[in-house]
């Protein structure tokens, strides 16, 4: 898999953790090995400008998703598709100063986000109740299981 991770926001931040924690979800979820996907660490003002820019709301926000080649994660038995994930973009300032309201540390609070965001890349969405449910609980067990891993 590749992950490119470019730190535009002038905070920092583990970059390496980030990939990782992206590489292990996306084997979690059985996404081509070959698949590809970009993390962009943006300021505030930045990511204001996308925020309103792409979803026409105002201020910054903490994550943004943007896929490339609609991937989705392959049913048992299925191959998965070779592809583009796309692009998320956080904002490390953002993620940091909500953290405390998730009860989370900011590095968490990332970790969180940056799951938030490839779902989204993979088509989860949580404008239904049904389907906030099965993302936020595929995010919250891929968390689970990769701070598991980490011991």
């Amino acid at each position: 898999m590749t992950v490119e991770i470019n730190n535009e926001s002038g905070v920092e931040v583990d970059e390496q953790r980030l990939v990782a924690l992206a590489i292990f979800a996306m084997d979690s979820l059985r996404i081509h090995p070959q698949a590809e996907l970009s993390i962009l660490l943006v300021d505030t003002a930045t990511m204001a400008a996308y925020h309103e820019k792409y979803m026409d709301e105002p201020g910054p926000t903490d994550v943004l998703s943007f896929p490339m080649d609609e991937l989705r994660p392959p049913k048992d038995g299925e191959e998965p598709p070779l592809g583009m994930l796309g692009d998320i973009v956080l904002c490390p300032e953002v993620t940091a100063a909500q953290a405390s309201d998730s009860n989370r540390t900011p590095e968490q609070e990332a970790d969180y986000l940056l799951i938030h965001g490839l779902l989204h890349l993979l088509g989860y969405d949580h404008a239904e109740p049904e389907e906030k449910q099965v993302m936020f609980g595929l995010n919250d067990r891929i968390i689970a299981a990769w701070t598991a891993s980490r011991g």
